[in-house]
């Protein structure tokens, strides 16, 4: 299910009309306006805010961002900018497809799901999910995706924290996993020194070994996080399948995500896999 709801969330990332449409919100470059989209939600709240909700990005790349975009435009214009992205690339790769009444369906059933459930300890869910819910079902099927997915990753960052793990250090094994590219480093702002530093501590608890492969408690640990996460996110399919039914909602999912995900690259720095 998450990569289904990712792969209809996620196109939004790479959109060539992005730094357009972030442009005419009056934010500077893709990365103020990745960040003050997807922040936007949550108000002009600090750059130590943010940072500590992505979690995986480093400090820097958020303070390039925050607070100048909140000089340059308001929260709502960001989430306004984010979401006419959302509308006119999704329009693009559904085609025809932007019109199918089953996605008015599915829109509706995730709705439901995402007002029903428990916001608590879940800052990035409950903002996304606090906004209005658009009126177009295309649309209001990626604020679905968009909440859902947050109310994923809130969840990643606790077992992320359970296990010991920083954000940076989340990303040198995610590289070593081969999940997601050898740039990720640059896409998530971290310099060559707090790299080197991360893969260090990494080594010190066995978790990585001289070669910087996974040793066997290295995988482990990424096993662990992986299935905390998927536990934590046990309530979205307590709720699908109490409504409208998890083979159901897959089986929807499947030919619009086929479209949707040409949007995204692979391999990709969220990590969906092709």
């Amino acid at each position: 299910m998450w990569r289904l709801v990712e792969g209809y969330h996620a196109p939004v990332y790479f959109a060539p009309q992005a730094r357009e449409e972030y442009a005419a919100a009056g934010l500077r470059g893709f990365w103020m306006g990745y960040v003050a989209g997807r922040s936007g939600p949550l108000g002009a709240v600090p750059p130590e805010v943010v940072t500590a909700m992505f979690y995986n990005f480093a400090a820097a790349r958020i303070d390039r961002a925050l607070p100048d975009a909140w000089s340059l435009g308001t929260p709502a214009d960001a989430v306004a900018a984010h979401q006419r992205i959302a509308d006119l690339r999704l329009r693009e790769l559904l085609g025809d497809g932007v019109d199918d009444p089953a996605l008015g369906e599915v829109a509706k059933a995730l709705a439901e799901v995402v007002v029903g459930l428990d916001p608590a300890g879940r800052p990035l869910f409950a903002a996304h999910a606090a906004l209005a819910i658009p009126d177009a079902p295309h649309l209001a099927l990626w604020w679905a995706t968009t909440a859902l997915r947050e109310f994923r990753g809130d969840g990643h960052v606790a077992a992320l924290l359970t296990a010991g793990l920083d954000g940076c250090e989340a990303n040198v094994l995610a590289v070593v996993a081969g999940q997601v590219p050898e740039q990720q480093r640059e896409f998530r702002g971290w310099t060559e020194p707090e790299w080197e530093a991360a893969i260090n501590r990494l080594r010190e608890r066995g978790w990585l070994d001289a070669d910087d492969a996974l040793t066997d408690r290295g995988r482990q640990v990424r096993t662990d996080v992986e299935e905390l996460t998927d536990r934590l996110a046990a309530s979205v399919d307590r709720a699908v399948e109490a409504g409208f039914g998890v083979d159901r909602l897959l089986a929807a999912l499947r030919p619009v995500v086929a479209r949707t995900v040409e949007g995204v690259p692979f391999p990709n720095p969220i990590g969906l896999p092709e």
